[in-house]
């Protein structure tokens, strides 16, 4: 490895580095504004200036200056304090100095290079130039007399979003950041520009003027809006959380976060459930713990197991779908079911519902055929890893489904089962035989519907017929929706034998077969088909399920309890508790368990560490917190799947609408008013 000294000391560095990178692998804080570590090299704010030999004798801007063999490289001569104070005093000529009023006060990396690297006054005495405001959408509040042209937001939007709708227009004093035409944002991902400017020009607009970063405890956690399994920070004041971060973690998220994963917090503390409630005489009336428990075990004592249903939802931690289990199996209950959209998976091999590429392995695949998924919707940091593949490498993508708008292009080859059925013989298929490392990711779109076993196996077959999965690889992916699935199918969340799965149990219930369902924060369903069966819901909002119900028990939603989660890749990730439940509210595994008493059938844990593990001793995969088994080529695609006829109907993602797809969200104002944006301005095609 090539060999350069920095400040006197010898630091080895990896052939393409830049004098930067190698300055800080020495050790060296070097300040800058313009450059960031996943997008490409700007050079516009010119604070990273240093001083190199051999070279011309002036200051060079380290980011975008190739290290080399031999090179001296200085970050304390006088010749670059004097360089550096220069450069602070002509950023902050036009800056207004708002800071005690700004959102980014404290958290600003204006302020903290101004104290560390800046002049004590400025030598400026004309007028301050000002910039009128943008509109960038609701998500997104502009000051932009405050931008110093750094162009982190235009390079983003461009290469990590795909949707290149912000730019600069002008030149010289008049140069501006603007969306152009001043419409919001279109990008599910829009929010991370908030997170990446390093003054004060872009805020978060629905935490405007609500906090200082100081006023608010940090807790770490996993987000549950999708199944990427995100890391993010969660921020509280008091019972309230204020704000929603996203945490580095390169094997997942690396450091981005969706919308609806930051922004859709405000729901939290919207149309909660805090207190039981049950229906008397048409109408929920407040009730006691007592007097709800005692409600839903008068019922249950008289009801046989065959004619009780019990379907967990998607934000369910794998502690409260144990304690669900075990109590109504116990019970002799067999009609339990994770999968509420009625997807054709479970009880098989562990791959065959797994991303078995996992995430950050996807970006090195170079052809990727996606069977009824529309990642933008459904995963849009996924989607946005296939992007970064498609943008530096050769990646090629087909799409069996619908002819949706995602940020790269991509071969339509049709729409439905038909297209599927023959696709071992279109154009396409010889991509995928001749790639080093191709992938199949079949979607939900293809496997919640009614032939979707059939589809399942038909997908499977396809993928080995193109070899997805060989030596090193396994490309085949189930894409999951659902922060609850995988851990569901994990510990067998699914119905017994004879049982009934969760659209037969609303299908059972509708036609009068089954008196009494349980709703574990199941919300997706249509709750109105329930027909006249006694409905028990333990959730967190006054959504779909507690409006039908006849008994509600107040939960707490995922950052008012700790909870073990497993992503759409398998990985199993700990979620902590940020705020206490709201009210009367307990958590879900709780909540089952005092049940269990009054049903006779106590639960033998009384503690989260006791449930935790009895759950890790019955599934051990549980225990492996943090790990994900990877491209295993164990997998037999010859057993997935099953059989029965397949419709002929197309392929349709399950997120119709990305902002509104569970409780929280639909709680959400911010939500809200995206979904409305988002509906009148569909989003721009893929360049």
């Amino acid at each position: 490895m090539p060999i350069a000294k920095v400040n006197g000391v010898e630091v080895e560095f990896e052939p393409g580095m830049t004098v930067l990178q190698v300055a800080e692998r020495a050790g060296e804080e070097i300040p800058r504004f313009c450059y960031h570590e996943r997008l490409s090299i700007a050079g516009n704010c010119r604070m990273c200036l240093v001083e190199v030999k051999p070279g011309p004798p002036k200051p060079q801007a380290s980011c975008a200056l190739p290290a080399a063999e031999g090179q001296e490289i200085f970050t304390n001569t006088p010749m670059v304090k004097k360089a550096r104070e220069g450069v602070m005093e002509f950023l902050l000529i036009n800056h207004p100095l708002d800071c005690p009023i700004c959102d980014q006060g404290g958290e600003c990396d204006l302020q903290d290079q101004a104290m560390g690297y800046g002049r004590d006054g400025s030598r400026y005495q004309e007028n301050k130039r000002a910039v009128e405001e943008k509109y960038m959408g609701p998500t997104i509040k502009t000051i932009m007399t405050r931008c110093i042209q750094c162009t982190r937001c235009v390079r983003f939007v461009s290469e990590v979003a795909g949707t290149p709708e912000i730019g600069m227009i002008a030149r010289g004093e008049d140069a501006e950041i603007t969306t152009y035409l001043e419409h919001a944002l279109t990008s599910e991902l829009s929010g991370n520009v908030n997170d990446l400017c390093p003054v004060g020009a872009l805020t978060h607009r629905p935490w405007a003027f609500n906090y200082r970063p100081w006023e608010l405890s940090k807790t770490e956690t996993i987000d549950v809006m999708d199944a990427m399994g995100a890391n993010i920070r969660a921020d509280s004041r008091g019972p309230e959380v204020m704000r929603v971060l996203p945490r580095t973690n390169d094997a997942i998220n690396e450091e981005w976060l969706s919308d609806k994963s930051r922004y859709a917090v405000d729901g939290l503390m919207r149309q909660r459930l805090d207190r039981p409630y049950v229906r008397v005489g048409g109408k929920l009336k407040e009730a006691t713990w007592a007097e709800a428990l005692g409600a839903v075990a008068d019922v249950l004592h008289g009801v046989a197991p065959e004619r009780i249903g019990v379907i967990a939802g998607d934000l369910q931690d794998a502690e409260s779908m144990k304690a669900a289990m075990d109590l109504f199996r116990s019970m002799g209950v067999k009609n339990i079911d994770c999968r509420q959209d009625g997807a054709a998976i479970g009880g098989g091999a562990r791959g065959g519902y797994l991303f078995n590429t996992t995430i950050a392995g996807i970006e090195q695949a170079d052809a990727i055929l996606m069977i009824g998924a529309n990642p933008r919707l459904e995963a849009p940091l996924l989607n946005a890893r296939i992007r970064k593949s498609w943008l530096w490498g050769n990646l090629k993508v087909g799409v069996i489904g619908e002819r949706v708008e995602l940020t790269y292009p991509y071969e339509y080859l049709g729409f439905g089962p038909a297209t599927l059925k023959a696709a071992s013989r279109n154009a396409f298929a010889e991509v995928m035989k001749n790639a080093k490392a191709p992938a199949v990711i079949v979607g939900m779109g293809a496997l919640a519907r009614p032939d979707g076993g059939a589809i399942l196996k038909q997908a499977a077959d396809l993928a080995a017929k193109f070899g997805v999965i060989r030596e090193g690889w396994n490309g085949f992916n189930v894409l999951h929706t659902a922060a609850a699935r995988v851990g569901g199918l994990d510990m067998g969340f699914l119905p017994g034998e004879g049982g009934l799965s969760a659209p037969e149990i609303v299908a059972a219930a509708g036609r009068g077969e089954l008196d009494a369902v349980v709703l574990l924060g199941a919300d997706e369903i249509d709750t109105s088909a329930l027909g006249k069966a006694f409905v028990t819901y333990i959730g967190t909002h006054g959504d779909a399920g507690a409006h039908r119900a006849d008994v509600v028990l107040p939960g707490a939603a995922y950052t008012e309890k700790p909870g073990i989660y497993v992503n759409t890749e398998g990985r199993v990730q700990i979620a902590e508790r940020v705020v206490f439940p709201k009210g009367e509210a307990k958590e879900d595994w709780a909540i089952l368990r005092a049940l269990s008493e009054r049903l006779g059938k106590t639960l033998p844990y009384d503690t989260l560490a006791d449930l935790r593990h009895a759950l890790i001793n019955d599934h051990p995969t549980f225990g492996q917190v943090d790990y994900v088994v990877g491209p295993a080529t164990g997998l037999d695609l010859g057993k997935l799947g099953g059989k029965g006829d397949i419709a002929d109907e197309p392929f349709a993602s399950p997120v119709r609408d990305f902002y509104l797809t569970n409780p929280i969200a639909r709680a959400s104002v911010t939500m809200a008013e995206c979904s409305a944006i988002r509906s009148k301005a569909p989003a721009l095609a893929a360049e």
